[in-house]
């Protein structure tokens, strides 16, 4: 029998999804919107991280993906992590989140390889989902177990 303090397994799992949720949404409120979409700062900062990359793959990808299209790639990048803020506190097409936000974090990860503070934040990110998709932490407080999706 497992045991926990105060709530059930299920419902230490939902409190982590909802917690890696609110990381999300946080992410997406600091970003200074206009700055990124009417002057693109965020993808021009990228741009430089990317440009001096010790990885020529990192270098390649970005300016074949993101250099082309720097307006599309910001609202990209915005309004993923509103989605997946939403997504994980909301708990619906949970899984969906938990992947789309490992594969984020990792992209994150790999661009600002020389980050510590960056790669701590994304690394553990990564985890909280992987924890969250391998116990289907939607189980309970979510969309999905209400609607009867993923179980």
């Amino acid at each position: 029998m497992q045991q926990t303090i105060w709530l059930g397994g299920a419902e230490w799992l939902a409190v982590l999804r909802i917690g890696l949720g609110l990381w999300w949404l946080e992410s997406w409120r600091h970003k200074d919107k206009k700055a990124w979409f009417e002057r693109g700062t965020g993808i021009a900062w990228a741009a430089d991280v990317a440009g001096r990359h010790r990885w020529a793959a990192v270098r390649h990808g970005f300016d074949v993906v993101v250099r082309p299209r720097p307006k599309v790639m910001a609202h990209v990048v915005v309004h993923a992590e509103l989605a997946l803020g939403l997504g994980l506190v909301l708990g619906f097409l949970t899984p969906v989140a938990l992947v789309a936000g490992v594969l984020l974090n990792l992209l994150y990860l790999v661009l600002m390889i020389h980050d510590w503070a960056e790669q701590g934040q994304n690394s553990m990110m990564a985890l909280i989902s992987l924890v969250a998709l391998g116990a289907m932490g939607w189980q309970t407080w979510s969309l999905d177990a209400a609607l009867g999706l993923f179980l």
